[in-house]
């Protein structure tokens, strides 16, 4: 028998047996070189499309053209050519904003919604929170046309509400989020009953518990759902295609669409623009990684 194959001692010097689940967690072997592989061949094909997007990013129209894999003459004329011709300054503005602006309305309006449906007593509360709910089931495809109508209609009544070609259009249909609101309600059941009913007592108000109580607590899920929320947002094509006809409000995804209609003999440069857009997504995701873990694993583990 091995030194190392793991075994089950019965605590008075003699051995019961082989521990099966140690070793199915430490595999030996073929196995453990088969998972290694497995794994391997799952992170190229993850990769590789990223790989190629990169590497014709950096290559010139030539050798792009050419469709070689391995790297050859490097060059960043392609990247200051893409942000020039494609007005990605301009583009990644108007994405940054209206994300921003829909993720802290999102989180806002979850916040106070996913209060009242866990904390707050109104006739047919269970009844509007299933339809509420049920609008999940709606594709948002399906509602394209009426929200175009929608924001066509507010645009004309009150041009500070927006309207086709603002930003304010491309923001308003994603103020609020049933999803959003279902977090933070199932977050705010989780915590212990205690501790409104002593806020409750000490006099405090809904607003204030909301503030200096669920806040804090609920941190983990509501900054999970504001990652979520303006990577969704960013990364948003149908809708500004459809609410923008102004060259200077397309939102980033938009832009490139523009971009790849007009360098049809250049698909580096589209390339270029695509990776220029990836790179604040990357920054979010970098600098916000602790509290997306934290999000995503809150309540998972129990003790």
């Amino acid at each position: 028998m091995s030194a190392d194959t793991p075994f089950v001692d019965a605590g008075d010097g003699s051995i019961l047996g082989r521990d099966r689940s140690k070793a199915w967690d430490e595999p030996r072997g073929v196995r453990r070189w088969l998972r290694y592989l497995l794994l391997l061949v799952i992170a190229a094909i993850v990769l590789f499309p990223i790989y190629t997007t990169v590497l014709a990013a950096f290559s010139p129209t030539e050798r792009v053209l050419q469709r070689r894999l391995v790297p050859g003459d490097v060059t960043f004329e392609v990247i200051g050519k893409a942000w020039t011709e494609g007005r990605l300054a301009r583009y990644l503005w108007n994405s940054l904003v209206v994300s921003t602006a829909v993720t802290v309305a999102q989180m806002s309006t979850a916040l106070l919604s996913g209060y009242a449906f866990a904390h707050l007593r109104f006739p047919f509360r269970k009844t509007i929170f299933l339809l509420f709910l049920a609008t999940l089931l709606v594709p948002f495809e399906a509602t394209v046309v009426v929200n175009l109508d929608t924001v066509e209609s507010l645009g004309n009544t009150a041009s500070w509400l927006g309207g086709v070609n603002t930003l304010q259009g491309l923001a308003l249909p994603f103020l609020a989020s049933a999803v959003g609101t279902f977090l933070i309600r199932q977050s705010l059941l989780a915590l212990p009953p205690d501790l409104r009913d002593a806020a409750r007592i000490d006099g405090i108000t809904h607003l204030g518990y909301i503030r200096h109580v669920a806040i804090p607590l609920v941190r983990p899920t509501l900054g999970a759902l504001g990652l979520f929320t303006f990577l969704s947002t960013w990364n948003q094509y149908l809708w500004p295609s459809q609410v923008i006809t102004d060259d200077d409000f397309h939102t980033v995804q938009s832009g490139l669409r523009l971009l790849g209609k007009s360098a049809l003999n250049e698909p580096n440069l589209v390339m270029a623009g695509t990776v220029i857009a990836a790179v604040p997504i990357a920054i979010v995701l970098i600098v916000f990684q602790r509290q997306l873990v934290r999000g995503l694993t809150a309540g998972a583990v129990k003790g």
